[in-house]
Formats: C-alpha cells, sequence, structure tokens
C-alpha cells in the first residue's frame, strides 16, 4: 500500500540509505563544517556536559560521536539497518537503535537534549515527528534541527521540485528543501517555545550528481562569502530550527 501524500515513503527512505554505501560513513560535510554544525548544535541547545540527548536521524554517527566527543550522552537513531550497523561498529562507545523518528522507542521524559540531523527535509509532514520529540523530552528540555533552506538559491535551484535545474541524483523521494516558517509552526504546534537561526559556508566533499560535483568547489567559495553580511542571513544554506520544551 503506498502511502499517503503527506506521508514519508519509510519503505522508499531505508532501500535508498541501505543501499546507499557499501559498508562506509555518510559524511558529506568536510571536518571543518561539520564541527561549525557542531558548535552551533552546542550553541542552540544551550548543551552541557553529562546531557542525555538523542541523535535523531543519526545515520552512521558521525554527528552522534562528536556530540560525545563534547561531552553529551548520546544515543544515535535511524531508519536505515545498514547505516545504524556501521556506526555501531565504528563507534563503540554510543548505543544506535534502528527505528522510527514517528513512532520512537523511548519512553516519554526522557532526554535533555534532541538532535534532528539533516531530518526533518525527509518528512513531508514533520507533526509525528515534533509530537514524539516533545514526548521524549524532559520538561526543560531543548531540541536542534538543520536542514536545506529552501531560501537559498542554490538549494532551490538542485533540490526543490519546482526548480527548472532539480536534480534527483543523491535524494529520495521524500526529500525537499524547507521553509523555517514552516518548520518553527510546525513545531511551535505541538508545545514548543522556537526560534530559527541560519548558518551558511558548510563546505561539501561530495554530491551524486557529477554536474553538481565539478562546480562544488565553486559553490562552496561563493557560499562562504556571499550570505556572511547580516541582511543575506535568511537566504544561508542551511536553516536551524530550535526550541524548548515548557
Amino acid at each position: 500500500m503506498s502511502p499517503e501524500p503527506n506521508q514519508q515513503d519509510k519503505a522508499k527512505e531505508r532501500a535508498f540509505f541501505d543501499a546507499v554505501l557499501d559498508g562506509d560513513g555518510y559524511d558529506v560535510f568536510t571536518p571543518e563544517s561539520t564541527a561549525k554544525i557542531i558548535d552551533t548544535i552546542m550553541e542552540l541547545g544551550r548543551a552541557q556536559p553529562e546531557m542525555q540527548t538523542a541523535d535523531l536521524g543519526c545515520g552512521s554517527g558521525v554527528f552522534s560521536d562528536k556530540l560525545h566527543d563534547r561531552g553529551l550522552k548520546c544515543i544515535g537513531l535511524d531508519l536505515s539497518f545498514n547505516l545504524v550497523k556501521v556506526g555501531g561498529e565504528t563507534y563503540s562507545n554510543i548505543h544506535f537503535v534502528n527505528g522510527d523518528v514517528e513512532t520512537q522507542p523511548f519512553a516519554d521524559d526522557t532526554f535533555d537534549l534532541v538532535v534532528l540531523s539533516g531530518l526533518v527535509h525527509h518528512l513531508p509532514d514533520p507533526t509525528l515527528c515534533a509530537a514524539e520529540v516533545f514526548r521524549i523530552l524532559k520538561p526543560g528540555g531543548r531540541f536542534v534541527a538543520f536542514d536545506p533552506n529552501r531560501r537559498n538559491p542554490f538549494m532551490y535551484l538542485y533540490r526543490d521540485r519546482t526548480s527548472p535545474m532539480y536534480s534527483s541524483k543523491g535524494v529520495t523521494e521524500n526529500e525537499r528543501p524547507v521553509l523555517s516558517e514552516e518548520v518553527a509552526k510546525t513545531f511551535s504546534d505541538v508545545g514548543f517555545d522556537v526560534g530559527s537561526a541560519y548558518l551558511s559556508g558548510l563546505s561539501y566533499t561530495y554530491v551524486e550528481s557529477g554536474l553538481v560535483r565539478w562546480l562544488l568547489p565553486v559553490y562552496n567559495a561563493i557560499d562562504s562569502i556571499m550570505f556572511r553580511p547580516r541582511f543575506m542571513n535568511k537566504f544561508s544554506a542551511f536553516v536551524f530550527t530550535y526550541g524548548v520544551k515548557g
């Protein structure tokens, strides 16, 4: 049975990420860009050592490991069995769970911090995910999500289905860039006090499309400069949505 239009096709999502790698980790950012993302998560999540943390959409555990290095007690969850398996084999100090963010296996009021690692833009309607994040967070707990920004011209041209330059290579059928206000409203509607932030200057090491891969150094250079001015902030490549459970 096919999913409803506003539901994630989990079978295709799982199959894509189960097959996308041959036993390797899934890491498309340079180490410097990964560090910038982790810095932003720590700041927006007001993270402190020993916080119980869930990394949702953890993939093979790249961000889970970095969060652990910052002193957080991190558990990773991902829909892909293969990626979770790679994570467990690579990072023995982190517990990984194969599961669905819309029906999470965690008890109520478990975590101090929830990180959604490039996850929301894989959900046509993230309402169930937002409600689950609210459920598993302790009162006063925080979440931080980061996703590609639809207002960024490169993200729109390359990744939005309405763009004449849209490329389906290297993405699942569920993916699309997000608008910050739509994601913020979804999390606000389930009870969070929500804010948005933006980040540019994140350099990629790999994309699937051959043409875009050839242009990648140009994109990395432009992105590091073009969106630096304050008035260009909302057009940055990535939007961070963050909030606190009252």
